[in-house]
């Protein structure tokens, strides 16, 4: 998939363990451990926003487009 969510990257620098953020935004620990590791294939923009404003960040920091023949 082209769209890689980079949560790791911006928890870690947060501090922020995935039960913390997962409590802040409102999703199960499952749905967003799925989030984490590219399991599903679309995420609403309501949780990308709870998201972003859980982190203190922008949907660039966590969004990365790789071209499919990279």
């Amino acid at each position: 998939m082209p769209i890689i969510l980079r949560l790791d990257r911006v928890m870690a620098d947060r501090k922020m363990s995935l039960n913390e953020l997962a409590d802040k935004v409102g999703i199960s620990n499952v749905n967003l451990s799925n989030l984490k590791t590219g399991k599903v294939k679309a995420v609403r923009f309501s949780t990308l926003e709870a998201i972003c404003e859980a982190l203190d960040c922008q949907p660039g920091d966590i969004l990365e487009y790789k071209r499919s023949d990279e």
